[in-house]
């Protein structure tokens, strides 16, 4: 493998620095933050990823509450659930775990949930936001990328990037991210005729429609930067990305892989979404001065 390795690690950790210190801060203002976590659902990787989420929040200073009202739970019981939260002002972030009880949506949801707590974009009003370049959290792991290329100094602004994918979660928003940052943006997926042709002209190729190994070293060029943002469990029960890794990186000049990618910045995302509010909300002195440490992106590393 040729390509750079363009690790989330640092990403996250320089994240969490900054979020710890500014908790450290409110703190001793007497102020908190809380992230409310709704699950409904047995999943055992679920439950495993809102213990990290627990473990992360133990870290920076952030009370993670989780409400698990189980896999029977209707619509209209989750949806009360999220409007509450959404107007008791002790609870700054919340996040509606999926996946959710048969023939319940996200999409059925999210617009219970108070666009300035939606720390993961999962309201219509939030995308709707996105679109039109006002305040909003995107959805973490669309901003996650972009945190990804950030750190690690990929210019953006004039260059051509193909998103390979179209959900709600990450193609669509980052689209707009990337729009939003200058890039010329083509939108693709599994089903696109001639993806190789799609892609292989690309300055950043981004994978996100979830298909393990869909992306080869066909669909990229020399001196390229690929994103793999697949999750995805080969038959060993091991995490893979939608990215060939290992020969997609003897073509590529830069790639981020899976696990160790845009995953970790995408929690960190989460927290410091719900620590510092969208840019537009009022709030005391103290709580401008801490949260402008964590405005903008990370410095390249």
């Amino acid at each position: 493998m040729n390509a750079r390795i363009l690790s989330g690690r640092p990403v996250a950790e320089a994240i969490l620095a900054r979020l710890a210190n500014v908790m450290e801060e409110l703190h001793r203002q007497g102020q908190d933050r809380q992230l409310l976590i709704v699950t409904a659902t047995p999943d055992p990787s679920s439950a495993s990823y809102v213990r990290a989420l627990q473990r992360f929040g133990a870290k920076v200073g952030v009370t993670v509450t989780v409400a698990d009202l189980g896999p029977e739970a209707s619509t209209a019981r989750i949806r009360s659930v999220l409007e509450t939260a959404s107007a008791d002002d002790a609870i700054h972030g919340i996040i509606m775990q999926t996946p959710l009880p048969d023939g319940i949506t996200l999409a059925g949801l999210g617009s219970a949930i108070a666009v300035e707590k939606d720390v993961d974009g999962a309201n219509p009003a939030s995308l709707a936001r996105l679109l039109a370049q006002e305040p909003c959290f995107p959805p973490a792991t669309a901003a996650a990328v972009i945190e990804l290329l950030d750190h690690h100094g990929i210019a953006l602004a004039g260059r051509k990037a193909t998103v390979v994918g179209r959900s709600l979660v990450v193609g669509k928003p980052l689209l707009h991210l990337l729009l939003n940052r200058d890039a010329t943006v083509t939108i693709a997926h599994s089903k696109s005729v001639d993806l190789p042709g799609q892609t292989a002209g690309s300055a950043i190729v981004v994978a996100a429609a979830g298909r393990a190994g869909l992306i080869g070293p066909e669909h990229v060029g020399p001196g390229s930067v690929v994103i793999d943002v697949g999750t995805n469990y080969d038959d060993t029960g091991a995490l893979v990305g939608d990215v060939q890794a290992d020969a997609v990186g003897a073509v590529a000049a830069a790639m981020s892989r899976v696990p160790g990618g845009v995953g970790t910045i995408t929690t960190a995302l989460l927290f410091r979404n719900t620590v510092q509010g969208l840019p537009a909300e009022a709030g005391p002195a103290v709580l401008h001065r801490a949260t402008a440490a964590l405005q903008g992106a990370c410095p390249p590393g």
